[in-house]
């Protein structure tokens, strides 16, 4: 009989002007031994991830697209872990981990979590794992040292018949995500379940330039279906705001803080342009636009707006090469110590995100369940956002995208 080992990762983004960021951090254990640079073997990876889901995630009702890509890859990294044989190799394709050791990807997320590591008076960024484990079952040794040395896991027990231990997750996931998110989990739990993992990114920002919300005004938006929907539509002038323009696209980098981490949004020049331009979302393209911007003075129309988005990503992640981690022929021998099979039962992501004139507020849950040509730079730009876009969130200084959406009708 397959058993069943739930995976759950909660990743918080939170953005807000003036905000006391009090919160602590959970940097990865002193005494792990990686390199400071070795972040730079995965960022690349993580990246491609997040392109890659863009061509097979389903837009929600609204027709509005949300994900985590580091959300994702930090949980399909722990998953990794335990598997070998063709279950590995699936893993390890999909994740672009070819050409690095599992040894050197874990100390490369060990790097990649110290830099993400930021507390500032005006950026915030925390990262937090845990694994909860049936009191049924023991984590093999070497496999529960990994995740807690390399992706700073914390294991708990948890009795599957008792209502108290969703209490108990819930609350692990409420004070992770800073009260954003508090019912990841519904009772009761499988009776056949090994293990939750969980994994929360915690965010929140200033923007480095706010708007100002007197100048805040009802503007027309037009959807990709030629009908068109009002909007409160932001306004922002600066003198030295990162901007590029092509024949396909505008865009803009706004930063956080004292620019650390910024939002990019990419407006595409014409009709239903958008599901065009996310084709184009490449490694090699995204690092070609990213030094194609430049600081110009110029003159951003953005709108407010606030979507849910919620997808399972079983069929994403079969038709991106994981295929047998969903069925019976899985292979995750390093997980238990019990000879119990597992395999994945289901794999979903949960996001929210909130823009206004002060910041943004995103939040993200991905659970897995197992089963036994440049614009001239001395002329002002303009750039309305009034039809449908693309943004990401990203860390600048690891070139690490966190979250990346495609916008296509931004509501309040």
């Amino acid at each position: 009989m397959m058993r069943l080992l739930i995976f759950s990762m909660i990743c918080i983004v939170c953005t807000s002007c003036g905000t006391n960021h009090n919160a602590e951090n959970q940097p990865v254990n002193s005494d792990v031994d990686f390199g400071k640079n070795d972040y730079e073997k995965i960022t690349h990876s993580n990246n491609t991830l997040g392109f890659d889901m863009l061509q097979h995630v389903e837009p929600n009702e609204s027709d509005n697209l949300f994900i985590s890509p580091t959300s994702l890859y930090m949980a399909m990294l722990m998953i990794y872990n335990g598997a070998d044989g063709e279950t590995k190799n699936e893993i390890e394709t999909v994740l672009n981990l070819e050409d690095i050791s599992r040894d050197e990807a874990n100390k490369a997320n060990a790097s990649l979590l110290s830099m993400l590591d930021k507390n500032t008076d005006h950026i915030q960024l925390d990262l937090a794992q845990s694994i909860w484990v049936n009191n049924d079952f023991t984590l093999q040794g070497d496999y529960q040292t990994v995740n807690k040395d390399y992706l700073h896991a914390d294991v708990h027990s948890m009795d599957t018949s008792e209502e108290a231990s969703v209490d108990k997750i819930n609350e692990w996931v409420k004070t992770a995500t800073h009260d954003k998110i508090t019912d990841i989990i519904e009772p009761p739990l499988h009776k056949d379940t090994v293990a939750l993992l969980l994994n929360a990114i915690y965010f929140n920002g200033d923007w480095t330039f706010p708007f100002d919300p007197e100048k805040t005004e009802d503007e027309t938006f037009y959807l990709e279906n030629g009908t068109q929907t009002n909007v409160k539509m932001m306004a922002l002038h600066g003198d030295e705001l990162a901007y590029m323009e092509n024949n396909m696209f505008q865009a803009v980098s706004l930063p956080y803080g004292d620019g650390q981490m910024s939002m990019k949004i990419f407006l595409p020049k014409v009709d239903n342009g958008l599901t065009t331009f996310t084709k184009e979302l490449t490694s090699d393209n995204w690092q070609r636009w990213q030094d194609e911007f430049t600081e110009q003075e110029g003159t951003v129309h953005l709108p407010k707006f606030e979507i849910d988005y919620e997808t399972s990503l079983n069929q994403t992640m079969i038709d991106l090469g994981i295929q047998t981690a969903f069925t019976e022929d899985a292979e995750f021998p390093y997980m238990i110590q019990e000879d119990d099979p597992i395999n994945i039962s289901e794999i979903k992501q949960k996001t929210y995100i909130n823009i206004d004139e002060t910041g943004t507020e995103a939040a993200g849950a991905t659970s897995a369940e197992m089963q036994t040509t440049s614009a001239p730079i001395n002329e002002p730009f303009s750039i309305t956002i009034n039809k449908p876009f693309f943004i990401t969130i990203t860390d600048d200084d690891t070139d690490t995208i966190l979250f990346m959406g495609a916008i296509k009708k931004p509501c309040e």
